[in-house]
């Protein structure tokens, strides 16, 4: 399947799981007599702003996905991951100009001690693409991809305080799986899965990956700030890394082991600020 259909199937398949789930909540409330007819995020209409912040959601996390994997294709993979992994200077940025966020002096200096962390984990890559490749237009999907990851995260942080984490999850998945839709159908693209293997591997992804793991993201937001997010999202390359080195004995060259430590000090430095965590 094409990456654009893998993404369909996985959408419309945690917005199903999702949907199920938020139903039985539904319905274990009602039976337990809690209805929460107070100021419950559960019971707060779909106003106007919630609806556009929904669509928003979708629309710039079919961004992020789409320009990330395409950028792959055009540029070289080290390339692509570090100017992917710039997300949190735009999630922080973007907080400052449109909600007037401020953040503490030792959070910015996290901030850009893991990214410089990030740069080195990808270096030896950059290097090796040094003068075979050489495609600003993938080199600008990835970026522009860490651009609607950012706006990804910022949406889910200002639908907190109107809907719940689940509900969020199933609405922007929702969503995601219209807006792709017609991109399927115009392209030709074969739309769902022809063998068993391939249904076992979308589910799986709408499963773990969508519903677990983007779950948890989502539920994290309502306690920590967007930016500090971003930015702890970046260990993510210095644990595959690691596995890699565990499980399939990779190398692991000096550099690494040099970003692995700046990355886990930034972390620590935004950890520590009072801007890593959520404002009421």
């Amino acid at each position: 399947m094409s990456p654009n259909a893998t993404v369909f199937n996985r959408l419309w398949i945690a917005t199903v799981v999702l949907g199920f789930g938020n139903t039985l909540n539904f319905v274990y409330l009602k039976l337990s007599n809690r209805q929460l007819n107070l100021q419950s995020v559960e019971d707060r209409p779909y106003t106007k702003t919630v609806i556009l912040l929904l669509l928003g959601l979708g629309f710039s996390y079919l961004g992020f996905q789409s320009l990330w994997a395409w950028s792959i294709t055009q540029t070289s993979i080290g390339i692509s991951t570090v100017l992917h992994n710039f997300t949190p200077i735009f999630t922080t940025l973007s907080a400052w100009i449109f909600f007037g966020q401020r953040f503490e002096e030792k959070f910015l200096i996290g901030m850009v001690i893991t990214i410089v962390g990030i740069v080195f984990i990808g270096i030896e890559d950059i290097q090796i693409a040094n003068g075979t490749t050489n495609k600003i237009l993938g080199d600008a999907a990835a970026l522009f991809s860490a651009v609607f990851y950012a706006g990804y995260l910022l949406i889910i942080e200002q639908l907190q305080s109107k809907l719940s984490a689940t509900k969020i999850l199933m609405w922007s998945s929702l969503t995601g799986a219209i807006l792709i839709l017609p991109i399927l159908i115009l392209t030709g693209e074969k739309i769902f899965p022809y063998s068993w293997n391939g249904w076992l591997a979308v589910i799986c992804l709408a499963v773990i990956c969508q519903v677990l793991g983007l779950g948890l993201i989502t539920y994290t937001l309502n306690k920590l700030s967007a930016g500090f997010v971003a930015l702890f999202l970046l260990i993510d390359p210095v644990l595959t890394a690691i596995e890699a080195w565990i499980i399939f004995s990779e190398r692991l060259s000096l550099w690494d082991w040099i970003a692995f430590v700046l990355v886990l000090l930034g972390i620590y430095l935004a950890l520590s600020s009072k801007s890593s965590i959520q404002e009421e």
